[in-house]
């Protein structure tokens, strides 16, 4: 780090510096895509902490770093939340400050080899740390988890299968570290390079041995309708409509419109009803709807999943349970209810389902729904494939985005819930991108870019079995807690020892009473 000295004198720079070396793996993630960046990309980070002159100066880099990585990870929400957004990003990127402070202690001046080999299990189990707390749905949820940038490589795919996207996390975070040390500690070569082989390894065996979904032999032929962008729920209907009838004679098994594709309660709008009705009736396949609007026999505005037959609705229904903070509900909103004037956020709180469902769809294929930005937690598409669901679908609208990163980023999500769950996941969107991906997350056919408005047939294999991270869950994340924990307690008691150890201060001098001499007389 001796190039910046000049920078890293001044707190203000070196903080600058923090946050653009936080934001550097940022190009990993769609639409650039550049995965094999992001196995690199947090090196300078952890290069410029490590430098750092005390502990609190490597919390502030890490918060920094932090900031910069959120900022520039969801800098496409800038239209929607102006200047909000920097507060968020710096609200969440204190999250690395703790993980700021691990990486100095790990990695600051020059390390032991054994510090050195425990910081290839104790950094990145600090970052998945973070990862899971800023998964909680409150605080924006698990978007731009640092593994899912690897949803087009194939053996990262097969990692998924066994401890999800958290396992690619840990790895790729292990892997910066290693090469961390390569650069900063060259004379601790051996520990680092035994972390680049136990990644290598952990892959090759993940390739070989990870139980590959069974394929049943059955294919069902599913159809994405996607508008485009179209003003007013009426227009869009219409258009909905049209692109349907065009499936007819085409033998589907089920058609998909995206999120918010119906904009009235169906119970006050019989008319549409029978319309959807005779649309499954023509195409001779159920069609997974999503209502956005208030409904007429409860309080409140929904985001529902309804399944419609050739009789009409068929009493499937699938509430929304995660809401997008700020865009469909706005977190303790007597404190924070500003942000609708300020930017575009919810001018009213969405309703919450309570319950997860999976919907007949007749010809024995059984739907697991989900709606947004659901598809970023992994535990919903796992508790769905563990219920019996055949297939995951997914309905999304990002027109508030077009022309930004965020369609591509979210449409590549379903490549990691199909590897980690054994099951192909369907992506059907308003306005793009709609993807479909079979049980091991390859792509089925092309994406519906963000200027189509048109309808694609996929014939999407179906698979049996059950993949370790469906059985097991989030092991690595656990994993991860004992590690901090164990670190947390080595700390602990190594500090207790070394006070024990220290040499006693020594006593003060004795102070010398002297006598008074007593005078003749008394």
């Amino acid at each position: 780090m001796k190039t910046f000295g000049p920078w890293l004198t001044s707190p203000w720079r070196r903080s600058a510096l923090a946050a653009l070396a936080g934001a550097l793996p940022v190009p990993a993630f769609p639409a650039p895509a550049l995965w094999w960046w992001a196995w690199f990309a947090l090196v300078p980070w952890l290069l410029l902490v490590r430098s750092a002159p005390t502990g609190k100066r490597a919390a502030y880099d890490g918060w920094c770093g932090g900031f910069g990585f959120m900022l520039a990870m969801h800098l496409w929400l800038l239209p929607f939340l102006h200047v909000f957004i920097f507060l968020l990003a710096a609200l969440l990127g204190a999250l690395w400050a703790p993980w700021g402070w691990l990486v100095r202690r790990f990695l600051g001046g020059v390390p032991s080899r054994g510090r050195a080999a425990a910081a290839l299990a104790v950094l990145p189990s600090g970052w998945l740390a973070v990862e899971l707390v800023r998964s909680w749905q409150a605080l924006g949820g698990p978007w731009g988890v640092l593994g899912s940038s690897q949803w087009q490589v194939e053996p990262a795919l097969r990692l998924a299968s066994v401890g999800g996207v958290w396992l690619l996390s840990f790895l790729v975070v292990a892997v910066n570290v290693a090469v961390a040390v390569l650069v900063a500690v060259p004379a601790h070569r051996l520990p680092a390079v035994a972390g680049l082989a136990a990644t290598a390894a952990a892959a090759s065996a993940a390739w070989v041995w990870s139980p590959r979904p069974d394929g049943t032999g059955r294919v069902a032929r599913i159809a994405v309708v996607q508008p485009g962008v179209i003003d007013g729920p009426d227009r869009r209907f219409d258009r909905e409509e049209q692109l349907t009838r065009k499936l007819a004679g085409q033998d589907v098994d089920l058609v998909v419109w995206g999120e918010s594709s119906v904009g009235y309660d169906l119970d006050g709008r019989p008319d549409l009803a029978r319309r959807l009705a005779e649309l499954s009736r023509a195409t001779g396949a159920d069609i997974l709807v999503n209502v956005d609007a208030r409904r007429s026999n409860v309080p409140g505005i929904y985001k529902s999943s309804l399944l419609i037959g050739p009789d009409g609705p068929t009493g499937d229904r699938y509430d929304k349970m995660r809401l997008v903070p700020f865009g469909e509900y706005i977190p303790a909103r007597s404190l924070l209810g500003w942000a609708s004037s300020v930017g575009k956020a919810a001018g009213e709180d969405r309703r919450r389902g309570s319950r997860q469902v999976v919907m007949d769809a007749g010809r024995g294929l059984r739907i697991g729904p989900m709606v947004c930005f659901e598809t970023a937690f992994p535990d919903m598409s796992r508790h769905l494939a563990g219920d019996g669901a055949d297939v995951l679908v997914a309905q999304s609208s990002t027109s508030t985005f077009q022309e930004s990163w965020a369609p591509a980023q979210h449409a590549s999500l379903g490549a990691l819930r199909a590897a980690e769950t054994g099951r192909p996941f369907v992506h059907a969107t308003l306005t793009g991108v709609s993807a479909v991906y079979d049980a091991n997350g390859r792509p089925v056919g092309s994406w519906l870019g963000t200027d189509a408005s048109s309808t694609a047939v996929h014939e999407v294999p179906l698979a049996d079995g059950v993949t370790p991270y469906t059985r097991f869950g989030d092991w690595t994340a656990h994993a991860a807690l004992l590690v901090l924990g164990a670190a947390v307690v080595r700390e602990g008691t190594g500090a207790v020892r070394r006070r024990r150890k220290a040499p006693a201060p020594p006593a003060p001098p004795a102070r010398t009473v002297r006598e008074s001499p007593v005078r003749p007389g008394r």
